[in-house]
């Protein structure tokens, strides 16, 4: 698994990104696994590539789920400065 860049995360519809990040936690519910039963993973870097994967994934989430809010809540008030 290489890192996916943020580019591509965004191209993604939401479907399939929710679909990614399932499966990357998976493998890293894997990896966590053998690590913890002892055994050394085929490649240490691949936890972290994965964990960043993760987190990567749901930044591009909340970025379009704040997206939809801020263009669905109407700017009342005060005056744009």
């Amino acid at each position: 698994m290489t890192l996916l860049r943020m580019k591509e995360l965004r191209a993604l519809p939401e479907e399939e990104l929710r679909r990614k990040i399932a499966e990357i936690e998976n493998d890293l519910l894997r990896e966590r696994g053998i690590a913890a039963m002892g055994g050394a993973p085929p490649s240490p870097g691949r936890m972290r590539a994965l964990r960043t994967n993760v987190a990567r994934s749901l930044t591009v989430l909340s970025e379009r789920e704040n997206a939809a809010r801020r263009s669905a809540t109407p700017r009342t008030g005060v005056a744009a400065r």
